[in-house]
């Protein structure tokens, strides 16, 4: 399948039905950017360590455990990581920005961006008014990685789907001025090739919720090879220890190595399950063929639509109209079978490896005319 370029004759014929259930879905769906579609197996992989947990009760933790490491693989493939051990499995990428946050030293001094996820943005705040660290929030192209202790940063900011290219210098720049840097790579992932380890990041955060078709739950935090090594976080656990199963009580308390020293309590054990077909499926077809394949589709709808924004390279996998009603326009989209979604004022639209041309069409017919409807009122 490597060298196979993706059309939409052979995804009908070879991708398509591997994606059954969600394909008898009677919409056209183009918020793929926020919910991805999952494919049928991840049902199967589901049922099987739900019924490891009927046949074998205890004996259920072994297949759990290694569907666990296999998603910690599966991710450090994705993203370029030398070491799976530095995937640290979490239930979202918030829970990734707190572990570090509680990992830092004194009161550190947080510079970020006004364009992050909501979670992001929250933690933030709420750890500002708790006098926990120091926040400075700016729009995304005036960020300033100096002084600072930590840079949180999106590679694709989520509203707008834009891209940040310049983050090797502004990796250099914080680590030169002595700072460190987190990546939200949710938006990129999956979509668009990423290499964590050529970057230099010392974090990022991500997950399987959306272009990974993997649902909730099932997230990471990456830290870099040394620093999962030396640092450590106060959110913690018995699964963190370096023996867990001899529940022996050392004074001071021992680590396990590498990323397990990360690892908190009792894991949950399905958000890696269910994500593994989604993951497996990207990696067989290669993200720079995804990509590829996003770009021309984005280029059609842009086409479809001029007044969309997002063709090109320096976007993600989403297009955007801005409009100030874009909630109601959503709305209205959607109760005329065609799933999008808005954040703010922007309309956002994505098709994905299961969007037929035909859709495009009929999403971008749609939005036309209500575009126009509402002009003319």
């Amino acid at each position: 399948m490597a060298e196979q370029e993706l059309a939409e004759s052979w995804l009908r014929a070879n991708i398509w039905p591997r994606f059954s259930r969600v394909l008898a879905r009677e919409e056209i769906y183009m918020a793929n950017h926020s919910l991805g579609r999952p494919p049928d197996r991840m049902a199967e992989d589901v049922r099987a360590a739900l019924d490891a947990w009927y046949r074998d009760m205890d004996g259920a933790w072994t297949a759990w455990l290694e569907a666990r490491e296999k998603f910690r693989r599966l991710t450090a493939q994705l993203l370029r990581v030398p070491q799976a051990d530095c995937i640290i499995p979490k239930t979202s990428a918030g829970q990734g920005l707190r572990a570090v946050l509680n990992a830092l030293p004194g009161k550190p001094r947080v510079a970020t961006t006004d364009g992050e996820f909501d979670s992001i943005d929250f933690i933030l705040r709420v750890y500002r008014d708790r006098g926990r660290i120091e926040l400075r929030m700016t729009p995304w192209r005036d960020l300033d990685p100096t002084d600072a202790t930590l840079v949180v940063l999106s590679t694709v900011m989520f509203r707008t789907g834009e891209v940040v290219k310049h983050l090797p210098r502004l990796i250099h720049d914080a680590h030169a001025a002595g700072a460190l840097v987190m990546l939200d790579v949710y938006h990129h992932a999956g979509v668009m090739p990423i290499d964590l380890k050529a970057l230099g990041a010392d974090f990022a955060i991500g997950g399987s919720y959306k272009y990974l078709r993997g649902g909730p739950g099932a997230c990471w935090l990456y830290v870099r090879p040394g620093l999962v090594d030396s640092m450590r976080t106060i959110d913690t656990g018995w699964y963190a220890k370096k023996y867990p199963f001899l529940y022996a009580r050392p004074e001071p308390p021992e680590f396990g190595t590498g990323g397990d020293a990360w690892l908190e309590s009792t894991p949950p054990v399905l958000p890696c399950v269910q994500a593994l077909a989604g993951l497996e499926l990207t990696l067989e077809l290669g993200v720079k063929r995804l990509r590829e394949y996003s770009l021309a589709q984005k280029t059609m709808l842009c086409d479809l639509l001029p007044r969309a924004s997002g063709v090109g390279a320096d976007y993600g996998a989403f297009v955007t109209v801005r409009h100030p009603d874009a909630v109601h326009l959503a709305q209205e989209i959607e109760a005329r079978g065609i799933k999008v979604d808005a954040r703010g004022e922007y309309l956002r639209l994505c098709p994905d490896i299961l969007t037929s041309e035909y859709d495009l069409e009929r999403a971008a017919a749609t939005v036309r005319a209500l575009l126009a409807a509402k002009k003319s009122r």
